[in-house]
């Protein structure tokens, strides 16, 4: 155990010096952080060791340290908000809004139980972890929860947060359909993606009271999303294959 409180100091500093994004890619060298700090090096590898020890940094032989991209990883199996996921890593999460308004579309009101011509609620955002595009996301509502959200500012805010603040309403289920997918050159250029990364479909459906009233489709950048899953021995568990079949 390390009694100098030097290194708890310094911690704290690169600790800020990460969430605002003064060091992001190349974590700095120890030598160039003892100049930094004016302090030992034996200081700063304690305080690197606990950065080390939470995933924040990572080292690679012949590339020294780099700083760990998160990943977001909503549990599986609830009704998660990926606006309170992003802000619970640190990061402040806003959206470019693209279009709020009202329109038909078949296949949406077709999982809402409604007419094909039922004009919708009708949100479709980009959604962003601090500079970085994370998802695409698009989200259809059934009109007498949606219509009173027509005026409300989505460049900051979750969707279900404003349900429950405007209309008093908390969904209470739903069903998640994800998919692995090859992102096409729009959705690559909109989410800024690497050659070779993969995206997440998440279709999802949610329901009030066992009513569906959410049809949503997002598509979620594969390097910066995860689910997780915590399961006992004792537990009930049946798995649900979905096997889809593309037209060639």
């Amino acid at each position: 155990m390390v009694n100098d409180p030097k290194w708890r100091r310094v911690l704290e500093d690169l600790e800020r010096r990460l969430a605002s994004g003064e060091i992001a890619d190349r974590f700095p060298t120890d030598r160039e952080l003892v100049e930094h700090y004016g302090v030992s090096r034996h200081t700063i590898r304690e305080a690197v060791r606990h950065l080390r020890a939470r995933g924040v940094i990572e080292r690679a032989r012949g590339r020294g340290s780099t700083v760990t991209v998160p990943q977001f990883t909503p549990p599986a199996g609830a009704l998660y908000s990926l606006f309170h996921e992003i802000e619970a890593q640190g990061l402040r999460q806003w959206s470019e809004v693209i279009a709020i308004d009202e329109r038909v579309d078949e296949r949406a009101a077709e999982a809402l139980q409604l007419a094909p011509d039922t004009p919708l609620f009708h949100l479709d955002r980009i959604r962003y972890a601090g500079d970085d595009p994370l998802a695409v996301d698009t989200v259809f509502l059934a009109p007498d929860l949606g219509k009173p959200l027509l005026d409300e500012d989505f460049t900051h805010t979750a969707l279900y947060d404003v349900l429950e603040a405007r209309l008093g309403l908390r969904l209470t289920g739903g069903r998640e359909i994800i998919s692995a997918v090859v992102p096409d050159d729009d959705t690559c250029a909109v989410l800024d993606l690497d050659a070779d990364e993969a995206c997440f479909e998440i279709r999802r459906q949610g329901e009030l009271d066992g009513r569906p009233v959410e049809c949503r489709l997002t598509i979620v950048r594969g390097s910066r999303f995860a689910l997780s899953s915590d399961w006992q021995a004792t537990s009930s568990f049946t798995p649900h294959l979905s096997v889809q079949h593309r037209a060639q």
